[in-house]
């Protein structure tokens, strides 16, 4: 009986569902973005300066889609992951413990110095010209598609840098929105400069709690981020990625060995 309880397979939450559904749709603006780039890239340069101007709809679509994410990112939900939840009063269950302990909080300046740095490049690259807002516009639209990536699959700021645990527990996970929209932060118009802007408020808020309430994202004092009271059971998904994976990369090894064999 225990066996068959191992063996059985996590279901989806709605959580997962959510990150599942976004990741979907913020790859189809991403490839609607590109094929509309490129096309007016065949036609001529002149057609792809003002991406805000040329197409309209897809302008509107696209801010008013991240507008409506980051807006509800401000208050509590149960669609949400517990790792920007953990952030609101009601969210905070005591354990009992009083000493905070945040291992990856000393590892946040180094994420921001490189993602900073990295993203200076393509900053220097559109005020050379070289890149257009239409370029910056498609970095930004695939942070955000890599940004699920990094929930749903592999996360190399968890694995190289922060070495947290998990994302429930991450010490920067509200600042996804703000890397993402770090490339419109050279683009001018309202519609870059707003989504831009709405990013580093919610990421100040984040911040703000944070100096304020240590506890709240500590495991060690706040029950609900511990594994016992998750609701996105995002790990086990991983793990059976992780298990597949290995699983088909010694399949693959079997027939390679085999076909030298024959």
């Amino acid at each position: 009986m225990d066996n068959n309880n191992k063996k059985k397979k996590v279901k989806l939450t709605p959580v997962s569902i959510l990150h599942y559904v976004r990741l979907v749709y913020r790859s189809a603006l991403f490839l609607t973005t590109f094929i509309l780039y490129f096309a007016a890239w065949l036609i001529g340069r002149e057609a792809i300066k003002e991406p805000w101007i040329n197409y309209p709809f897809i302008t509107w679509l696209v801010w008013g889609v991240f507008m409506i994410e980051m807006f509800l990112r401000f208050f509590p939900s149960k669609l949400e992951s517990p790792g920007c939840q953990k952030q609101f009063a009601r969210n905070y269950i005591k354990s009992g413990e009083v000493d905070i302990d945040i291992q990856d909080n000393n590892a946040t300046m180094l994420v921001a110095l490189i993602w900073i740095s990295f993203n200076a490049v393509f900053g220097a690259l559109y005020m050379a010209g070289i890149f257009d807002d239409g370029i910056m516009v498609l970095i930004s639209l695939g942070y955000s598609v890599c940004d699920l990536i990094c929930i749903l699959f592999f996360c190399p700021f968890q694995s190289w840098f922060l070495k947290n645990k998990c994302c429930t527990t991450c010490r920067i996970y509200n600042w996804d929105y703000a890397m993402m929209f770090t490339p419109l932060f050279f683009v001018r118009g309202f519609y870059a400069w707003s989504l831009f802007a709405m990013s580093l408020i919610l990421m100040l808020r984040w911040e703000i709690t944070f100096y304020r309430h240590p506890e709240r994202f500590s495991e060690k004092t706040n029950k609900y981020i511990r594994c016992e009271g998750c609701t996105e059971k995002l790990c086990a998904h991983k793990n059976q990625l992780k298990s597949l994976w290995k699983k088909t990369a010694e399949l693959t090894a079997k027939k390679i060995q085999f076909l030298k064999e024959k």
